[in-house]
């Protein structure tokens, strides 16, 4: 029997590479969809590719053979998901919610089996302080993207039956390296780091590119339906950014550890269940490790 057809939208994005890579592992065929077809060496395997824009009509035949939908494509204005409305709101929620309700309707009627959506933890919006959050948490978002990230939810969770299965992934912070041509998310911090500059105390949960794909790949290999929170490590700058200093030498003062009772962490139970291992500190300092190596390699090598 051959393998499911999986198709990735904003698969070349910061988060949806790790999706597709896990998903070419694991021997899936794997189809991309987005503006622009990836470039050539992105992906560890040749992958299919059609394209697809958000605030444009998707084609109608955008989903012909496809099995399984993963729906992590988002417009935004680059390098901020909060906030990411810039100047014109109505459009944002006309690219990001409309036309992704459109896009789960159009799958549904083509036939596809399941369809998973990459949430955020920015649906829970303000809760009380030092409260975890599970997914039986009443969402308060108190973003617009939050709140578009939610009404996507809502649409895709009231599609479900008995042929047709949901996913929701509400996703904490994503780190991890970055991929062609790409910085990974702490490139700024650690430079300001390393040129002395003050840094404000921090603290908040992560989890890896990697772990985010495997939960992933997990639940649509199990035929799991629902909501799930994806969350890994609890991350002060200081800690972060002791490892950077252990592995550069560099002397700066480190910033203040950070507050953590009023942080809402996210309960993993119900991942957990299903066999999710997630890498936690051990991963997260290799990573750290390794991208101020690579750096430095970079660095010293030269014009």
């Amino acid at each position: 029997m051959s393998q499911a057809k999986i198709l990735v939208s904003g698969g070349g994005g910061y988060v949806g590479r790790f999706i597709v890579e896990a998903f070419i592992a694991e021997d899936y065929e794997v189809v991309v969809a987005g503006r622009n077809a990836p470039a050539h060496g992105f992906f560890s395997k040749a992958t299919g590719f059609r394209p697809l824009c958000l605030g444009e009509e998707p084609p109608h035949d955008l989903f012909d053979g496809i099995d399984c939908f993963v729906h992590a494509a988002f417009d935004h204005v680059p390098g901020k998901y909060r906030g990411g409305e810039g100047d014109d709101p109505d459009a944002f929620v006309s690219r990001n919610l409309a036309c992704t309700t459109r896009l789960f309707d159009l799958a549904k009627a083509s036939q596809v089996g399941c369809v998973a959506l990459l949430s955020t933890r920015a649906v829970y919006g303000t809760q009380i302080p030092g409260s975890v959050l599970t997914e039986d948490t009443p969402p308060h978002p108190d973003t617009l993207y939050g709140q578009v990230k939610r009404g996507a939810e809502e649409h895709l969770q009231s599609l479900s039956d008995a042929a047709f299965r949901p996913l929701s992934l509400r996703v904490t912070g994503v780190y991890g390296p970055g991929g062609l041509g790409q910085q990974h998310k702490w490139h700024s911090l650690f430079e300001d780091y390393a040129d002395g500059r003050v840094i404000a105390p921090r603290v908040a949960t992560e989890v890896h590119g990697v772990d985010v794909a495997r939960a992933l790949v997990l639940l649509v290999r199990t035929g799991a339906s629902g909501i799930f929170n994806v969350s890994d490590c609890v991350v002060d700058r200081h800690d972060l950014l002791r490892v950077v200093a252990e592995t550069t030498g560099c002397t700066h003062p480190l910033p203040d550890p950070a507050d953590s009772a009023t942080l809402n962490i996210m309960n993993t139970d119900k991942l957990h269940a299903r066999g999710w291992q997630p890498g936690g500190w051990p991963l997260l300092e290799r990573t750290v490790r390794e991208m101020v190596s690579s750096r430095s390699s970079d660095t010293d090598s030269g014009p």
